[in-house]
């Protein structure tokens, strides 16, 4: 019984924390009260305990309470603690499961992206992508669908570092024709590699965004030209922009 009303408590302050977060200028003890329907002494005693330990606080003048600096404490905590690979995973291998073709999630470095993972999927592909190896920007979808969130004076420092140069014939080289590129993958919420940085491959990339709304991330599916038709890269393109959502919503952003 003790056990019991231990977790009845818990599961009370609980609800008590949720309804003072929705509310921005706090909640009194009577409309707390009222709307999970326990008694005032009950929830002024929760409260108390929730102000000793931070979680909860009383504003002076208005006697309202709202949450306490201890959830931003334990929130940057949670932040830090979070694993862009460990997160991703779980949606990078249902996109493998969904596509069978080559999965692909790649972080930003000093102008270039380097691939921190790489699902191979069912179909014979040959890439010559792997972990730990850095590819330039400009004639992938990944490093494209970055480049489009970096901020204007980072992007005009990496194209006059790294320039443009050619992989393929289809790679776009020239700069302003690439800037308008860069335009269109932002307003789209997707990139595209059509066989600008290896002959046969095509692919389709989203940015992965962190909690400070910074882009930190890309991930990307990559198949020969003979699957990845122009029909298929439309029938994928809401599926990576619902997938770069979820995997950046994992790190915490709550933008669009």
């Amino acid at each position: 019984m003790e056990r019991e009303n231990m977790v009845k408590s818990v599961s009370r302050a609980l609800d008590i924390i949720h309804l003072v977060s929705l509310k921005k200028g706090g909640l009194g003890v009577t409309e707390i009260a009222n709307q999970i329907d326990i008694n005032k002494s009950s929830v002024y005693r929760i409260l108390s305990t929730l102000v000793q330990y931070g979680y909860i606080e009383q504003d002076r003048e208005t006697g309202r309470y709202k949450l306490g600096y201890t959830f931003l404490e334990i929130s940057s905590k949670l932040l830090e603690s979070i694993d862009l690979r460990t997160e991703a995973k779980p949606f990078l291998k249902k996109l493998e499961n969904e596509t069978n073709e080559v999965i692909h999630l790649v972080v930003y470095d000093q102008g270039e992206v380097v691939y921190i993972e790489k699902l191979d999927g069912n179909e014979t592909l040959r890439m010559h992508s792997k972990v730990g190896k850095r590819a330039p920007m400009h004639c992938t979808s990944v490093g494209k669908a970055i480049l489009a969130h970096l901020p204007s004076n980072i992007v005009l420092d990496i194209l006059d570092r790294k320039g443009l140069p050619m992989h393929t014939k289809h790679t776009i080289t020239n700069k302003d024709e690439f800037l308008k590129e860069l335009i269109r993958v932002k307003e789209k919420g997707y990139a595209l590699d059509l066989e600008e940085n290896e002959y046969g491959i095509r692919c389709i990339a989203v940015p992965i965004f962190d909690h400070l709304g910074k882009v930190i991330a890309a991930v990307s599916v990559s198949g020969p030209t003979i699957r990845m038709t122009d029909e298929r890269l439309e029938q994928l393109k809401p599926r990576m922009i619902e997938i770069g959502k979820q995997i950046s919503a994992r790190l915490g952003y709550v933008g669009k």
